[in-house]
């Protein structure tokens, strides 16, 4: 009769390393809605003008900041 052995390669995270993960997934994510929020009221503030000198159009601003928000 033959016997099957599981040894598993990698144990699961330890609570404390899933808290630690979630505690930096939630920091990461701040960062990032703060580039947006800041990105969104700076290009908002300015005027149609200062836009246009900027080579963007108002309805464009939501993407840009979400952009910067990517690469924050």
């Amino acid at each position: 009769m033959a016997f099957a052995t599981f040894h598993p390669t990698s144990a699961a995270p330890s609570l404390a390393q899933r808290l630690t993960d979630l505690r930096a997934a939630w920091t990461e994510h701040r960062a990032r809605r703060r580039a947006y929020r800041e990105t969104l009221a700076e290009l908002e503030a300015l005027s149609d003008r200062e836009l246009a000198d900027l080579d963007l159009h108002r309805s464009r601003i939501p993407e840009i900041a979400r952009e910067a928000a990517r690469l924050a």
